[in-house]
């Protein structure tokens, strides 16, 4: 792994996405980095966001991003193309990061992270401390009844076995219903079809502040009739929208939910 020369390495860093704010976070140096996005400070999507109010932030805008002065830029994929594109016309360099679709994306953003920044120590040593928990994860877990799992969003879209959500309930011992209707990444799961596939659980997404018609799906009366487990409502946007280690902590929660048995009230 290529290790830069101690000039090379960027001094004044800034991120413009949520999650490679937090992939930041975790491998930067003191000082290193300077300014992360205003998403980052919001508990609802940032699984960071008590460390990231100790950073100024920006709004993904190129000449705010300018004045900071930065010699590195970290984006996402879906980050502002007109921001990434006008910076790099100001010879600033940007590194796009892809969104992680897997547990083993993690490993790969924080090795390039660690490239990026020329910290790949530190990020050697956060994959090594992510292997153990997750093996440790797959070594506590049993087998149990209820394994039979739908993911059921907003509007009622589900995500497959070839996205982070998914390979998170699957590592924790479910059977993604996805899978057996023929959904890999993303879909819609209209309710009837939901119902007949019969899940022994439904996880779906804690409900945000104020009212949502696009939830209102997840909150049908249907959902508790159809699954003996239960529904399991708890799962927030900051437990698995960034492939970072606090991942296992979703993952972990899902694990725990195998150990419940039917009728138990969710919670």
């Amino acid at each position: 792994m290529p290790v830069l020369a101690a000039e090379d390495t960027p001094q004044r860093v800034v991120s413009m996405n949520l999650c490679t704010d937090q992939l930041a976070m975790l491998v930067a140096g003191p000082e290193q980095l300077i300014s992360v996005s205003s998403l980052s400070q919001d508990p609802a999507n940032s699984a960071m966001a008590d460390r990231a109010r100790q950073y100024p932030v920006n709004h993904g805008r190129a000449e705010e991003i300018h004045v900071l002065e930065p010699d590195q830029v970290i984006a996402g994929r879906f980050s502002a193309t007109t921001t990434v594109a006008m910076l790099r016309r100001l010879d600033i360099p940007v590194a796009v990061f892809e969104p992680a679709i897997s547990l083993d994306d993690v490993r790969d953003n924080l090795r390039r992270m660690g490239e990026v920044l020329g910290r790949s120590q530190r990020a050697e040593a956060l994959v090594r401390q992510f292997d153990r928990r997750l093996d440790a994860i797959r070594v506590a877990r049993t087998p149990a009844d209820g394994a039979d799992a739908a993911l059921f969003f907003p509007n009622g879209y589900t995500r497959g076995e070839e996205t982070l959500i998914g390979d998170i309930v699957e590592t924790a011992g479910f059977d993604n219903v996805a899978s057996d209707l023929g959904v890999t990444r993303g879909a819609m799961l209209p309710l009837e079809r939901l119902v007949m596939a019969g899940p022994d659980r439904v996880i779906t997404a804690s409900r945000g502040p104020g009212y949502s018609r696009s939830e209102a799906i997840m909150q049908h009366p249907v959902l508790e009739d159809i699954a003996p487990f239960g529904v399991h409502r708890g799962l927030g946007n900051a437990d698995w929208v960034c492939g970072t280690p606090h991942v296992l902590d979703a993952v972990e929660r899902m694990a725990s939910l195998l150990q419940r048995p039917a009728g138990e009230p969710s919670p």
